[in-house]
Protein backbone atom coordinates (compact mmCIF):
# COMPACT_ATOMS: atom_id res chain seq x y z
CA UNK A 1 0.00 0.00 0.00
CA UNK A 2 1.52 3.31 -1.07
CA UNK A 3 2.01 5.99 1.48
CA UNK A 4 2.03 9.67 0.86
CA UNK A 5 4.70 11.68 2.62
CA UNK A 6 3.63 14.89 4.22
CA UNK A 7 5.29 17.90 2.62
CA UNK A 8 8.31 19.18 4.48
CA UNK A 9 7.90 22.45 6.30
CA UNK A 10 10.98 24.58 6.51
CA UNK A 11 11.43 25.94 10.01
CA UNK A 12 13.47 29.08 10.29
CA UNK A 13 16.34 28.54 12.69
CA UNK A 14 17.78 32.02 12.42
CA UNK A 15 16.00 35.23 13.42
CA UNK A 16 15.05 37.54 10.64
CA UNK A 17 17.11 40.70 10.54
CA UNK A 18 16.37 43.82 8.57
CA UNK A 19 18.37 46.11 6.38
CA UNK A 20 18.72 49.75 7.37
CA UNK A 21 16.09 50.74 4.80
CA UNK A 22 13.67 48.09 6.09
CA UNK A 23 14.24 49.16 9.68
CA UNK A 24 13.61 52.82 8.89
CA UNK A 25 10.53 51.91 6.87
CA UNK A 26 9.13 49.85 9.76
CA UNK A 27 9.76 52.68 12.21
CA UNK A 28 7.97 55.12 9.90
CA UNK A 29 5.03 52.72 9.63
CA UNK A 30 4.96 52.41 13.43
CA UNK A 31 4.79 56.20 13.78
CA UNK A 32 2.00 56.39 11.21
CA UNK A 33 0.20 53.63 13.11
CA UNK A 34 0.31 55.58 16.38
CA UNK A 35 3.50 54.21 18.00
CA UNK A 36 5.22 57.57 18.35
CA UNK A 37 7.20 56.66 21.48
CA UNK A 38 9.50 59.41 22.76
CA UNK A 39 9.81 61.13 19.38
CA UNK A 40 7.54 64.15 20.16
CA UNK A 41 9.27 64.97 23.46
CA UNK A 42 12.74 64.65 21.91
CA UNK A 43 11.76 67.00 19.10
CA UNK A 44 10.30 69.33 21.73
CA UNK A 45 13.58 69.35 23.65
CA UNK A 46 15.46 70.27 20.48
CA UNK A 47 13.08 73.18 19.86
CA UNK A 48 13.39 74.34 23.49
CA UNK A 49 17.20 74.31 23.32
CA UNK A 50 17.31 76.21 20.04
CA UNK A 51 14.81 78.86 21.16
CA UNK A 52 16.27 79.63 24.57
CA UNK A 53 19.88 79.50 23.41
CA UNK A 54 19.05 81.93 20.61
CA UNK A 55 17.32 84.18 23.18
CA UNK A 56 19.99 83.92 25.88
CA UNK A 57 23.46 82.49 25.32
CA UNK A 58 23.65 81.43 29.00
CA UNK A 59 21.04 78.69 28.54
CA UNK A 60 23.35 75.97 27.23
CA UNK A 61 26.34 76.82 29.38
CA UNK A 62 27.81 74.11 31.61
CA UNK A 63 27.02 75.99 34.82
CA UNK A 64 23.36 76.41 33.91
CA UNK A 65 23.12 72.77 32.83
CA UNK A 66 24.37 71.61 36.25
CA UNK A 67 21.86 73.92 37.92
CA UNK A 68 19.11 72.39 35.77
CA UNK A 69 20.08 68.85 36.84
CA UNK A 70 19.86 69.77 40.53
CA UNK A 71 16.63 71.72 39.97
CA UNK A 72 14.84 68.81 38.32
CA UNK A 73 16.25 65.92 40.40
CA UNK A 74 13.66 66.01 43.21
CA UNK A 75 10.58 66.42 40.99
CA UNK A 76 11.88 63.75 38.59
CA UNK A 77 12.12 61.22 41.44
CA UNK A 78 8.53 62.02 42.41
CA UNK A 79 7.47 61.73 38.75
CA UNK A 80 8.89 58.18 38.57
CA UNK A 81 6.30 57.10 41.13
CA UNK A 82 3.60 59.02 39.26
CA UNK A 83 4.49 57.09 36.08
CA UNK A 84 3.71 53.78 37.80
CA UNK A 85 0.38 55.13 39.10
CA UNK A 86 -0.56 56.35 35.62
CA UNK A 87 0.39 52.96 34.14
CA UNK A 88 -2.45 51.56 36.25
CA UNK A 89 -4.82 54.15 34.79
CA UNK A 90 -5.04 55.82 38.23
CA UNK A 91 -3.96 59.22 39.59
CA UNK A 92 -2.17 60.39 42.75
CA UNK A 93 -2.99 63.97 43.70
CA UNK A 94 -1.14 63.64 47.01
CA UNK A 95 2.31 63.02 45.49
CA UNK A 96 3.59 66.57 45.97
CA UNK A 97 2.34 67.03 49.53
CA UNK A 98 3.69 63.58 50.43
CA UNK A 99 7.10 64.84 49.36
CA UNK A 100 6.63 67.75 51.76
CA UNK A 101 5.73 65.36 54.59
CA UNK A 102 8.86 63.32 53.84
CA UNK A 103 11.05 66.41 54.00
CA UNK A 104 9.45 67.64 57.25
CA UNK A 105 9.71 64.23 58.94
CA UNK A 106 13.40 64.04 58.06
CA UNK A 107 14.05 67.60 59.24
CA UNK A 108 12.23 67.04 62.54
CA UNK A 109 14.18 63.83 63.16
CA UNK A 110 17.50 65.62 62.56
CA UNK A 111 16.85 68.37 65.10
CA UNK A 112 19.72 68.17 67.64
CA UNK A 113 21.21 65.24 65.70
CA UNK A 114 24.33 65.40 63.58
CA UNK A 115 26.55 63.04 61.65
CA UNK A 116 26.27 60.99 58.47
CA UNK A 117 24.57 58.12 60.27
CA UNK A 118 21.76 60.33 61.54
CA UNK A 119 21.30 61.81 58.06
CA UNK A 120 20.99 58.37 56.45
CA UNK A 121 18.56 57.21 59.13
CA UNK A 122 16.52 60.38 58.59
CA UNK A 123 16.26 59.63 54.86
CA UNK A 124 15.07 56.07 55.46
CA UNK A 125 12.54 57.25 58.04
CA UNK A 126 11.15 59.74 55.49
CA UNK A 127 10.87 56.99 52.85
CA UNK A 128 9.16 54.67 55.34
CA UNK A 129 6.65 57.38 56.27
CA UNK A 130 5.97 57.93 52.57
CA UNK A 131 5.36 54.21 52.06
CA UNK A 132 3.01 54.29 55.04
CA UNK A 133 1.02 57.10 53.45
CA UNK A 134 0.71 55.02 50.29
CA UNK A 135 -0.34 52.03 52.38
CA UNK A 136 -3.18 53.98 54.01
CA UNK A 137 -4.40 55.62 50.81
CA UNK A 138 -4.05 52.36 48.93
CA UNK A 139 -6.32 50.66 51.47
CA UNK A 140 -9.18 53.02 50.68
CA UNK A 141 -8.56 52.74 46.93
CA UNK A 142 -8.04 48.97 46.69
CA UNK A 143 -10.07 47.52 49.56
CA UNK A 144 -12.85 50.06 50.06
CA UNK A 145 -13.19 51.04 46.40
CA UNK A 146 -12.81 54.80 46.76
CA UNK A 147 -11.72 56.30 43.40
CA UNK A 148 -8.04 57.21 43.44
CA UNK A 149 -8.87 60.80 42.50
CA UNK A 150 -10.99 61.23 45.64
CA UNK A 151 -8.76 59.24 48.01
CA UNK A 152 -5.58 61.07 47.04
CA UNK A 153 -7.35 64.45 46.97
CA UNK A 154 -8.44 63.78 50.54
CA UNK A 155 -4.86 62.77 51.29
CA UNK A 156 -3.60 66.06 49.88
CA UNK A 157 -5.82 67.97 52.29
CA UNK A 158 -5.07 65.75 55.27
CA UNK A 159 -1.28 65.81 54.88
CA UNK A 160 -1.31 69.55 54.26
CA UNK A 161 -3.08 69.89 57.58
CA UNK A 162 -0.52 67.60 59.24
CA UNK A 163 2.30 69.84 58.00
CA UNK A 164 0.62 72.90 59.51
CA UNK A 165 0.09 71.10 62.81
CA UNK A 166 3.70 69.89 62.98
CA UNK A 167 5.61 73.06 62.12
CA UNK A 168 3.01 75.81 62.36
CA UNK A 169 1.72 78.20 59.73
CA UNK A 170 4.79 80.44 59.78
CA UNK A 171 7.42 77.99 61.05
CA UNK A 172 10.57 76.93 59.25
CA UNK A 173 12.83 74.03 60.16
CA UNK A 174 16.47 74.60 59.14
CA UNK A 175 18.51 71.55 58.11
CA UNK A 176 22.14 71.58 59.24
CA UNK A 177 23.12 67.95 58.72
CA UNK A 178 26.08 67.61 56.33
CA UNK A 179 24.87 64.31 54.86
CA UNK A 180 21.54 65.87 53.89
CA UNK A 181 23.32 68.96 52.58
CA UNK A 182 25.39 66.72 50.27
CA UNK A 183 22.32 65.05 48.71
CA UNK A 184 21.60 68.08 46.49
CA UNK A 185 24.84 70.03 46.79
CA UNK A 186 27.71 67.55 46.53
CA UNK A 187 29.64 67.66 43.25
CA UNK A 188 31.76 64.69 42.20
CA UNK A 189 35.44 65.24 41.29
CA UNK A 190 36.04 65.06 37.56
CA UNK A 191 37.69 61.63 37.71
CA UNK A 192 34.69 60.25 39.63
CA UNK A 193 32.36 61.76 37.03
CA UNK A 194 34.13 59.93 34.23
CA UNK A 195 33.98 56.71 36.26
CA UNK A 196 30.23 57.19 36.68
CA UNK A 197 29.85 57.82 32.94
CA UNK A 198 31.79 54.67 32.14
CA UNK A 199 29.69 52.57 34.50
CA UNK A 200 26.46 54.06 33.16
CA UNK A 201 27.47 53.38 29.55
CA UNK A 202 28.57 49.86 30.44
CA UNK A 203 25.32 49.05 32.24
CA UNK A 204 23.26 50.45 29.40
CA UNK A 205 25.13 48.42 26.79
CA UNK A 206 24.92 45.26 28.89
CA UNK A 207 21.18 45.77 29.39
CA UNK A 208 20.44 46.40 25.71
CA UNK A 209 22.86 43.91 24.16
CA UNK A 210 21.69 41.24 26.61
CA UNK A 211 18.10 41.72 25.47
CA UNK A 212 19.18 41.68 21.81
CA UNK A 213 21.10 38.42 22.27
CA UNK A 214 18.18 36.77 24.08
CA UNK A 215 15.83 37.65 21.24
CA UNK A 216 18.37 36.35 18.71
CA UNK A 217 18.74 33.02 20.49
CA UNK A 218 14.97 32.69 20.84
CA UNK A 219 14.57 33.13 17.08
CA UNK A 220 12.63 36.37 17.43
CA UNK A 221 12.92 39.34 15.05
CA UNK A 222 15.72 41.67 16.09
CA UNK A 223 15.32 44.45 13.53
CA UNK A 224 18.27 46.08 11.84
CA UNK A 225 21.62 45.36 13.55
CA UNK A 226 23.02 48.57 12.05
CA UNK A 227 20.22 50.71 13.49
CA UNK A 228 20.56 48.91 16.83
CA UNK A 229 24.27 49.68 16.92
CA UNK A 230 23.57 53.29 15.92
CA UNK A 231 21.10 53.69 18.82
CA UNK A 232 23.64 52.26 21.25
CA UNK A 233 26.36 54.58 19.95
CA UNK A 234 24.04 57.58 20.18
CA UNK A 235 23.12 56.93 23.83
CA UNK A 236 26.74 56.34 24.82
CA UNK A 237 27.70 59.56 23.02
CA UNK A 238 25.00 61.44 24.98
CA UNK A 239 26.34 60.05 28.28
CA UNK A 240 29.89 61.08 27.40
CA UNK A 241 28.73 64.50 26.19
CA UNK A 242 26.73 65.20 29.38
CA UNK A 243 29.70 64.29 31.57
CA UNK A 244 32.08 66.35 29.44
CA UNK A 245 29.81 69.38 29.75
CA UNK A 246 29.51 68.97 33.56
CA UNK A 247 33.27 68.43 33.97
CA UNK A 248 33.99 71.57 31.97
CA UNK A 249 32.54 73.44 34.96
CA UNK A 250 32.11 72.20 38.56
CA UNK A 251 31.38 68.54 37.83
CA UNK A 252 28.48 66.09 37.98
CA UNK A 253 26.13 66.50 41.00
CA UNK A 254 25.16 63.68 43.37
CA UNK A 255 21.49 64.63 42.88
CA UNK A 256 21.87 63.82 39.18
CA UNK A 257 23.34 60.40 40.00
CA UNK A 258 20.42 59.63 42.33
CA UNK A 259 17.92 60.72 39.68
CA UNK A 260 19.47 58.80 36.78
CA UNK A 261 20.21 55.78 38.97
CA UNK A 262 16.58 55.50 40.03
CA UNK A 263 15.43 55.86 36.41
CA UNK A 264 17.72 52.97 35.42
CA UNK A 265 16.71 50.75 38.35
CA UNK A 266 12.98 51.26 37.88
CA UNK A 267 13.25 50.88 34.12
CA UNK A 268 14.71 47.44 34.75
CA UNK A 269 11.99 46.66 37.30
CA UNK A 270 9.20 47.80 34.97
CA UNK A 271 10.47 46.02 31.85
CA UNK A 272 12.33 42.94 33.11
CA UNK A 273 10.50 41.71 36.23
CA UNK A 274 7.22 39.89 36.72
CA UNK A 275 5.92 42.68 38.96
CA UNK A 276 6.61 45.29 36.28
CA UNK A 277 4.84 43.24 33.62
CA UNK A 278 1.90 42.82 35.99
CA UNK A 279 1.64 46.60 36.38
CA UNK A 280 1.35 47.00 32.60
CA UNK A 281 -1.15 44.13 32.43
CA UNK A 282 -3.38 45.61 35.14
CA UNK A 283 -3.24 49.03 33.48
CA UNK A 284 -4.14 47.53 30.11
CA UNK A 285 -7.10 45.55 31.44
CA UNK A 286 -7.62 44.77 35.11
CA UNK A 287 -10.22 42.10 34.34
CA UNK A 288 -7.99 40.33 31.83
CA UNK A 289 -5.11 40.48 34.31
CA UNK A 290 -7.31 38.97 37.02
CA UNK A 291 -8.35 36.12 34.74
CA UNK A 292 -4.69 35.50 33.97
CA UNK A 293 -4.05 34.89 37.66
CA UNK A 294 -2.48 38.24 38.55
CA UNK A 295 -3.15 39.50 42.08
CA UNK A 296 -4.62 42.80 40.87
CA UNK A 297 -5.31 44.25 44.33
CA UNK A 298 -1.78 43.51 45.51
CA UNK A 299 -0.25 45.11 42.42
CA UNK A 300 -2.37 48.26 42.76
CA UNK A 301 -1.64 48.57 46.47
CA UNK A 302 2.11 48.13 45.97
CA UNK A 303 2.16 50.80 43.26
CA UNK A 304 0.58 53.41 45.54
CA UNK A 305 3.08 52.53 48.28
CA UNK A 306 5.98 52.81 45.84
CA UNK A 307 4.75 56.14 44.47
CA UNK A 308 4.45 57.65 47.96
CA UNK A 309 7.86 56.32 49.02
CA UNK A 310 9.48 57.88 45.94
CA UNK A 311 7.58 61.10 46.62
CA UNK A 312 9.07 61.23 50.12
CA UNK A 313 12.56 60.63 48.71
CA UNK A 314 11.97 63.44 46.21
CA UNK A 315 10.97 65.62 49.14
CA UNK A 316 14.29 64.84 50.83
CA UNK A 317 16.16 66.04 47.71
CA UNK A 318 14.07 69.22 47.56
CA UNK A 319 14.66 69.89 51.26
CA UNK A 320 18.39 69.32 50.76
CA UNK A 321 18.43 71.86 47.95
CA UNK A 322 16.73 74.52 50.10
CA UNK A 323 18.35 73.38 53.40
CA UNK A 324 15.02 73.96 55.14
CA UNK A 325 11.35 72.97 55.14
CA UNK A 326 8.27 75.08 55.81
CA UNK A 327 4.45 74.73 55.58
CA UNK A 328 4.68 75.29 51.81
CA UNK A 329 6.82 72.17 51.31
CA UNK A 330 5.27 70.15 48.51
CA UNK A 331 2.99 73.02 47.55
CA UNK A 332 3.06 75.67 44.85
CA UNK A 333 3.03 74.12 41.35
CA UNK A 334 4.99 70.95 42.24
CA UNK A 335 1.99 68.64 41.77
CA UNK A 336 1.31 70.13 38.34
CA UNK A 337 4.97 69.71 37.40
CA UNK A 338 5.35 66.04 38.37
CA UNK A 339 2.11 64.90 36.73
CA UNK A 340 2.86 67.00 33.65
CA UNK A 341 6.39 65.56 33.49
CA UNK A 342 5.07 61.99 33.43
CA UNK A 343 2.45 62.76 30.77
CA UNK A 344 4.63 64.99 28.61
CA UNK A 345 7.35 62.33 28.68
CA UNK A 346 4.98 59.87 27.02
CA UNK A 347 3.02 58.06 29.76
CA UNK A 348 -0.63 57.60 28.86
CA UNK A 349 -3.34 58.88 31.19
CA UNK A 350 -5.45 55.90 30.13
CA UNK A 351 -3.12 53.28 31.59
CA UNK A 352 -0.97 50.49 30.20
CA UNK A 353 1.38 52.62 28.08
CA UNK A 354 4.50 54.49 29.06
CA UNK A 355 8.05 54.06 30.31
CA UNK A 356 9.96 55.14 33.40
CA UNK A 357 12.18 57.28 31.20
CA UNK A 358 9.07 59.41 30.64
CA UNK A 359 9.74 60.98 34.04
CA UNK A 360 13.24 62.04 33.00
CA UNK A 361 12.30 63.34 29.55
CA UNK A 362 9.22 65.14 30.82
CA UNK A 363 11.17 66.74 33.66
CA UNK A 364 13.74 67.97 31.16
CA UNK A 365 10.95 69.67 29.21
CA UNK A 366 9.18 71.18 32.24
CA UNK A 367 12.27 72.45 34.02
CA UNK A 368 14.11 73.31 30.82
CA UNK A 369 11.26 75.66 29.95
CA UNK A 370 11.14 77.05 33.51
CA UNK A 371 14.91 77.54 33.54
CA UNK A 372 14.91 79.28 30.16
CA UNK A 373 12.02 81.55 31.09
CA UNK A 374 13.78 82.44 34.31
CA UNK A 375 16.83 83.53 32.33
CA UNK A 376 14.58 85.66 30.12
CA UNK A 377 12.73 87.10 33.15
CA UNK A 378 9.31 85.91 31.98
CA UNK A 379 6.52 86.30 34.52
CA UNK A 380 5.02 83.37 36.44
CA UNK A 381 1.82 83.84 34.45
CA UNK A 382 3.60 83.24 31.16
CA UNK A 383 5.29 80.13 32.60
CA UNK A 384 1.92 78.68 33.66
CA UNK A 385 0.41 79.36 30.23
CA UNK A 386 3.32 77.73 28.40
CA UNK A 387 3.40 74.71 30.73
CA UNK A 388 -0.34 74.23 30.31
CA UNK A 389 -0.09 74.39 26.53
CA UNK A 390 2.74 71.85 26.51
CA UNK A 391 0.68 69.53 28.72
CA UNK A 392 -2.36 69.93 26.46
CA UNK A 393 -0.21 69.15 23.41
CA UNK A 394 1.16 65.99 25.09
CA UNK A 395 -2.33 64.73 26.00
CA UNK A 396 -3.55 65.52 22.48
CA UNK A 397 -0.70 63.47 21.00
CA UNK A 398 -1.51 60.59 23.36
CA UNK A 399 -5.23 60.70 22.50
CA UNK A 400 -4.60 60.80 18.75
CA UNK A 401 -2.01 58.04 19.10
CA UNK A 402 -4.46 55.76 20.93
CA UNK A 403 -7.13 56.48 18.34
CA UNK A 404 -4.72 55.62 15.53
CA UNK A 405 -3.61 52.43 17.30
CA UNK A 406 -7.26 51.38 17.61
CA UNK A 407 -7.85 51.99 13.91
CA UNK A 408 -4.76 50.03 12.84
CA UNK A 409 -5.45 47.23 15.35
CA UNK A 410 -2.09 47.48 17.09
Amino acid sequence: MATTEAPRVEVATEPRTQSVAEGLRQRWNDVRGGEVGSLPVILGLVVICIYFQASNSEFLTAGNFINLIVQMAGPCVIAIGVVFVLLLGEIDLSAAITSGVGGVVMAEFLLNRDGTGAGVVGIFIAIAVGAGIGLVQGFFIVKVGVPSFVATLAGLLVWQGVLLLVIGESGTVVIQNQAIFDVANYIFPHWAGWLIAGLAAGLFLAFQVGGYVRRWRAGLPVGSPVLFAARMAFVVAVIVFVMAVCNSDRGFPLAGLIMVGLVIVFTFIAERTAWGRHVYAVGGSAEAARRAGIAVSRVRWSVFMLASALAALGGVILASRLLSVDPNAGGSDLLLDVIAAAVIGGTSLFGGRGRVTSALLGSLVIYGVANGMGLLNYSAGVQFVVTGLILLAAITVDTLSRRRLAVTGR
